[in-house]
Formats: structure tokens, sequence, C-alpha cells
């Protein structure tokens, strides 16, 4: 099976010659401009012939184009925030509106473009979108505080906000799906576990807005929905109209890969586990998926619980496709 195969085979919930495996994570010198964006993806893919490619943009993308301003690093980590546009909850009221042409999306679809150019017809491309919530979240600093509370004190604003952040990522969303993606990897960040927000919180703020953006992606064969952080309660989130749930299955109470499998009829994506992933040596990392993703089934895709840290060293990022094959 080639690439393609065996990503259309695990979602039909059929035999494969192998469970399909990918990673990903930032390389957060590289992801400045389309151009490097695109180059540092397809070097990867060549390098480590993963089963699909999440498109891994600049965490901050999806802030900037409303205000929040960022230092580029100059080494390999996040980068740092210089401004945001709302440190008070009178701020909410001056969020702009924000069009899908601005030009930080316009490079989003660019580095797509060229990534599909160069390796479309071998591999499913997937691309990120974070949750409008999320947006939010970043807008006013995080995940969690001081968004919370703003919510408390003036829920109406922030619908009004969390509804036209909607709007954009919808109109961006149909873009990527226009320009050929395979499909998006909608997160939603730690807004997903409850040690930072109950589900009431989530119900209101969260979900509505996740369905929303997901419509937009709808008609794509390959959309995956990351669940991030721990005690994130997969299930309630199994009515999602996505092919595939991503989360971390090592996480302090969450799922196992197991369980989730039997739980749904959907694909289950998980089985690396990418906090000591530069810690395993070969054997010991081989021992953790098999353990993982014994009885799972065929809805299965060995991958991270969340992006791979940037300086994992590339004989580790490949003995991964070398773990799948044994599996």
């Amino acid at each position: 099976m080639n690439h393609k195969e065996r990503i259309q085979a695990v979602l039909r919930r059929e035999a494969v010659d192998r469970v399909p495996v990918a990673t990903w994570g930032h390389d957060f010198l590289r992801e400045w401009s389309a151009e490097d964006l695109a180059s540092h993806t397809i070097e990867r893919h060549r390098k480590y012939d993963y089963d699909f490619v999440k498109l891994n943009p600049r965490w901050t993308m999806f802030a900037e184009p409303w205000g929040n301003v960022y230092e580029p690093p100059t080494e390999q980590r996040f980068p740092r925030l210089k401004q945001k546009i709302v440190s008070t909850v009178e701020d909410l009221s001056a969020v702009p509106m924000v069009s899908a042409g601005h030009p930080v999306f316009e490079q989003h679809v660019d580095a797509l473009k060229l990534v599909l150019a160069e390796i479309g017809h071998d591999v499913d491309v997937l691309v990120t979108i974070f949750s409008p919530l999320s947006v939010l979240g970043l807008l006013c600093g995080g995940v969690g505080h001081p968004l919370i509370g703003y919510a408390e004190e003036t829920p109406g604003t922030v619908h009004e906000v969390l509804d036209n952040i909607t709007r954009t990522l919808q109109q961006h969303t149909e873009n990527l799906i226009d320009a050929g993606a395979s499909g998006v990897f909608y997160a939603a960040l730690q807004w997903t576990s409850s040690e930072v927000c109950s589900d009431e919180f989530f119900n209101e703020f969260g979900r509505p807005y996740d369905e929303r953006v997901l419509q937009a992606a709808r008609g794509a064969p390959f959309n995956i929905f990351h669940v991030c952080g721990n005690h994130v309660n997969l299930p309630r989130f199994f009515d999602y109209p996505v092919q595939v749930f991503n989360w971390d299955n090592f996480g302090p109470g969450n799922e196992s890969l197991v369980t989730a499998s039997k739980m749904t009829n959907k694909v289950v994506a998980g089985g690396i586990p990418h906090r000591k992933l530069h810690k395993l040596g070969e054997s010991e990392l081989l021992r953790t998926t098999q353990q993982a993703l014994e009885g799972a089934g065929h809805n299965v895709m060995l991958a991270g619980g969340c992006g791979i840290g940037a300086t994992v060293s590339d004989d580790i990022r490949r003995s991964v496709t070398t773990i799948a094959d044994s599996l």
C-alpha cells in the first residue's frame, strides 16, 4: 500500500499492511514565511516517510491577524508575546473584524500550495486550524484565565467576538480545502481539559463555534480533532463531524487508545509518548507503542499525542516509522 491507500483503508476500518504513522511539530526558526514553512514540511516528509503530513504553522499565526504581536525566536523555542490586544474586559469590544484574506492567512494558503505541488501526489496534507475559543484565549494572553473571568462578567460580548472569529475561520478553512488540503487538524488547545474549564463553560463558549468551523471542512475526507491536555473526557466529543480523534492517551485521566477505539467507530490516533520520546530507546519505544495499540483493532493510527519537540533528533523521528513496521 502507498501512503494514501493506507490512510483510506483505515478510515474505512479495513485491514492494512501496517498501521499508518505520523508525527508533527514545530521548527520555530522556519515558520515565518510560506516558503520556509513549506520547505521544512517537505524536507521532513522526505526524511521520515510518514503516512500523512500536518502542515504545522507557527502557533501564533491564529492570533496575529487580530493584532497580537510576537517576537520571532532566534533559537528553538516558542515565540514571545510582545503585545496582546485584550488586557481588560473593556478591550473585548475593540477586537476587530478580520478578513480571511488577511496576509497571514494568505501565507498559510500559499504554504499549503507549495507543499501540495511537491508532495501532494504522494501523501495527504492536513492544515492546522485553531478553534475560535483558542484564538480568543490567545488574544487575551493564553488558555483559561483571564478569558474565563471575562466570560463570566460579560458573556454577551464574548459570544459576539467568538462569532466574528468563527466567521473568519470558516472562510479560511474553506479557502484551504479549496486549495487542495485533504482535511483539517482542528485544535482546541487545552480548553478541552477539565483542568482548564468546566464542561458547562466549554459547551457554551467552545462547542457551538467548533461545530460551525468544522462544518466548513465537512466535505473533506480526512479531518482530525485534536483534544489537548489531561482529563479530557474524550467521549463527549465523539459526535464531532470528524473522521479521527487525536489526544495524549498517556495523559492523566485520559482514555487509552483501546478504550476509545471500542467506544467509537471513528479512527483513534496516538500511541507515541511525545512528552518523553527524546528519552526512549527504540526497544522501549516499541514496547510502549505495542502496549498502547494492542487490542485497538483496525481503526487506529500511530501518532504523537501532541507535537514532537523541536530538538528531538532525526534518528528518533525515523525510528517511529521503523516501529510502525514492527507492530
